[in-house]
Order: structure tokens, then sequence, then C-alpha cells
């Protein structure tokens, strides 16, 4: 059930989104929300179109918000097209949205590595054996044939190596919206945008 929340105010937020994020994110942590890393991202496709789907957070600070995943799939060659994207995190139990647009690159491969080494053996396996997005004129026994072929070349490695199509980007976002529901639909809506002489600045959109 969703929880009541205190009226979200101008004053009462950080002065930067990212500290407000955080107190966010920590609130959902506490509350138990199912998956509080989940979010969508949105890319711009080569024909122009929308593209949307769910991933995991993955780590955020000051500089933005990361993820990981094959840069050769469709989102990886999306953001090589176009490196504006948008993100969207829904925690229902909170009756809360973020909604955040940005610049993204590719995090350097060191960084890439610490993750990629801080993940279980049976993720690593199926990074290698999947060509994310890559149509499988095989049905799924080319998967599965694929993984099989992974699993006995890596069998006696103890430390996999990261795929070199593989690694991390970050959002460094230039507009972090806030939402919080309220009664009668007239929601709890503020907008940080980057502002070049005034740095971050907070506006209420109406609902």
């Amino acid at each position: 059930m969703d929880e009541p929340q205190p009226p979200l105010d101008e004053l009462s937020v950080a002065v930067d989104p990212l500290e407000q994020f955080t107190l966010w994110f920590d609130d959902a942590l506490k509350a138990r929300v199912r998956q509080p890393d989940a979010m969508i991202l949105s890319t711009v496709g080569i024909d122009g179109s929308p593209r949307s789907r769910a991933v995991l957070m993955r780590g955020f600070d000051e500089r933005g918000f990361v993820w990981h995943t094959n840069r050769l799939s469709a989102k990886g060659r999306e953001l090589a097209y176009e490196p504006r994207a948008a993100l969207v995190w829904h925690w229902r139990e909170l009756n809360r949205q973020v909604r955040s647009t940005g610049l993204v690159t590719q995090l350097s491969d060191a960084e890439s590595d610490e993750y990629w080494h801080s993940r279980p053996r049976v993720s690593q396996i199926g990074a290698w054996a999947s060509p994310q997005s890559a149509v499988l004129e095989g049905g799924r026994a080319e998967l599965d044939a694929r993984l099989a072929q992974i699993e006995a070349r890596f069998a006696n490695t103890d430390a996999i190596p990261r795929p070199s199509d593989w690694g991390g980007y970050r959002l460094a976002p230039f507009m972090i919206e806030l939402w919080q529901g309220r009664e009668a639909r007239l929601h709890d809506r503020l907008r940080y945008r980057t502002d070049p002489a005034q740095g971050w600045v907070i506006e209420r959109l109406a609902p």
C-alpha cells in the first residue's frame, strides 16, 4: 500500500539534486521497495524513434547514475548515435517517482573492470554467451549452444576477463524531477535544472 508522505516543498529539499536523490533512495531502501535500483532507460534510435527498457542502476554519485551493459546491444548502439538519454525510477510503495535527463558517457576500462569482477560467475558467463539484441536464427537452442561453448572455454579459468564490448555508462544529469503523489491528483513536482549562471535551479511544476 502506498505510504502517505509529507508535502514536497522547495524550501525543504536539498539544494543539490544528487543529494536529494540519495535521501529518497535511502528511504526506498528502508521501506524495502522491491528493486529500488530498477530504472527505465530511454534512448533515441537511429530512425529517431524513442526506445525504453528497464535496467539496474549500479551506483551513483555527484557525477551521475551508472549502469552496465553490452555496448553492441541496441541501447549501446543508440547511445553511440545519440548520447542524450532519460531515466525514470518509480517507487510505488512510497508514492514517488524520479525522472532525469542528461548526457551519457562510457565508464573507463578500470571502472568497468572493477564492477565486472564483482559480478557472479554465472552472470559473467551469460554476458559472454549472449550477443545482446542480435537475432537468434537458431532460436533458444542457439543461445544454449553458445552458453555451453563459453562454459567449456572458461571451465579452468578462475578470473573471467571482461568482454571488450561490455562496460559501464554514466548519465550526468542536466535535469532531475521529483514527483510525489498527493490527494485529488494534485501531486507535488519539483524540477532541478542546470543554469550556466546559477547552477541548479529548483522549480515547481503543475501536476
